[in-house]
């Protein structure tokens, strides 16, 4: 017997007005692995009810919202260099014309930009980056289309959707530890993004879209070429990394593995491709990974990169750049921590030629967005030492700004501290880093001298924000 969406999702979502589904959404397959003929039942009518979805897409009102979003993400220009800035300028002369574009059919994406980013782990990320005016097309359709997915989606899905993030995984992910489910499969998808399947994509789409031009469309970003070297290379597989519309295609493709682990009972948390499955046993979890991996490779046409999978116990997981420590607590990975450090580093060399001013306005920058993000890490000690190193790189940093000897007396001395441990410090051939730890900085470049220079302080903030539970 088929469970229905309602239990899948533990309450009615899919009978909310988001919603185009007339009924509650079965399960995809059935036992044997087969296409659920209850599933493309329903899917054969929201396909008829989404047959002039491009008139959604198209419509003026649309197009603004699409504009606006665009235009809040920033980024850089496509191969047209057209920047975000000249976007509503183009919107407010071709609106229009881009809206009967679409309808007709006739709206044809140009090249991406490549750009490689640097991996925390080693190696190069391709991005493609798209004109501002595919860019804008393609909000325009990921605003539609969730829409119509995301009241459908699992409620174990967190990445890529509205009003749910890391912190709720991780929320979810420390739930099932307290409830004993300590042995992880840890899977890791090789590739991910640019090894989906355009093939089983578009069949995904075309089950429940029933628009063949919205379709074309999809099909087309798909297949973009990315310019590289002057030449224009054919993409054959993978989501378009950098566009507004990668996240939502993505979440659609692991939306079948989702059905997957719900119908097996398999209690699991996925933040895009970052999944684990929690279960009581670790004979049962190694039976749960072989079978997991068969569906992702035979089915899904994916790959799960086996070095970096397995079973593991609690300790030795890293989620989301947390770690899981003992009775629900959260920690922070070490190699987090390294970057963090490194990019701290990174901002206070002492060979910027940049005011103290500037430096700690860029570091706060930094510390408050990574701060917000682990806050509910437990890490209080580690903060500590950080917070102390990051002063004296500080302490250095002004220090040999004085440049001289006279320079360096005159700065302490006008801090309050006394004239031989000024001259004491002036005079003294020791480096930097040792200077900076001297009786005389210490009196000196105190923390309320931190303060008054608007210093944000890692273990007060953290302190402030670790109150908050998660």
């Amino acid at each position: 017997m088929l469970r229905t969406q309602m239990n899948f999702a533990g309450q009615k979502e899919c009978g909310s007005t988001n919603s185009l589904f007339p009924v509650e959404m079965p399960v995809w397959y059935g036992s044997r692995g087969e296409v659920s003929p209850t599933w493309l039942s329903v899917c054969t009518e929201e396909r008829h009810r989404t047959k002039d979805l491009m008139e959604r897409i198209a419509h003026p009102k649309n197009l603004q919202e699409a504009c606006k979003q665009v235009v809040r993400n920033g980024g850089s220009a496509g191969i047209d260099k057209m920047s975000v800035k000249e976007l509503k300028k183009w919107m407010g002369r071709n609106i229009i014309n881009l809206s009967e574009q679409l309808l007709a059919g006739k709206f044809k994406p140009q090249a991406t930009r490549e750009v490689l980013i640097p991996k925390p782990q080693g190696g190069t990320r391709q991005l493609g980056i798209p004109t501002v005016i595919d860019r804008l097309v393609q909000q325009a359709v990921s605003q539609i289309l969730n829409e119509i997915y995301d009241p459908t989606f699992s409620p174990n899905s967190f990445g890529f959707r509205p009003k749910r993030g890391a912190h709720q995984a991780l929320k979810q992910a420390v739930q099932y530890l307290n409830e004993g489910k300590t042995s992880i499969v840890d899977i890791d998808l090789e590739k991910f993004f640019d090894k989906v399947n355009h093939d089983r994509l578009m069949w995904l789409l075309g089950t429940r879209i029933g628009d063949k031009k919205v379709l074309r469309l999809i099909s087309q970003f798909l297949h973009t070429g990315i310019l590289r070297d002057g030449m224009v290379g054919q993409r054959l597989a993978g989501t378009p990394q950098g566009s507004p519309l990668s996240p939502l295609l993505s979440n659609i493709v692991l939306d079948e593995l989702d059905q997957e682990l719900w119908q097996r009972n398999l209690s699991f948390v996925r933040y895009a491709d970052d999944m684990l499955i929690f279960v009581s046993h670790k004979e049962k979890a190694l039976k749960v990974k072989l079978r997991i991996t068969e569906v992702i490779e035979k089915r899904m046409k994916l790959k799960v990169n086996e070095s970096k999978s397995g079973v593991r116990n609690r300790t030795e997981v890293v989620f989301l750049g947390h770690t899981f420590l003992s009775k629900g607590r959260l920690g922070v990975s070490q190699k987090n921590e390294d970057r963090f450090k490194a990019k701290l580093k990174s901002i206070t060399q002492r060979k910027r030629g940049e005011s103290l001013s500037t430096l700690i306005k860029q570091l706060r920058s930094v510390i408050r967005g990574w701060l917000n993000y682990f806050r509910h890490a437990t890490m209080k000690s580690r903060m500590e030492k950080i917070d102390g190193w990051l002063r004296r790189r500080l302490k250095c940093f002004r220090l040999k700004q004085c440049k001289r000897c006279i320079g360096i007396v005159r700065f302490l001395r006008k801090l309050g501290v006394e004239e031989t441990l000024c001259w004491r410090i002036g005079l003294s051939g020791k480096g930097w880093w040792r200077l900076s730890n001297s009786p005389a900085t210490n009196i000196g470049m105190n923390k309320k001298w931190f303060e008054e220079q608007g210093y944000y302080s890692l273990v007060t903030n953290y302190v402030k924000l670790h109150c908050k539970p998660l």
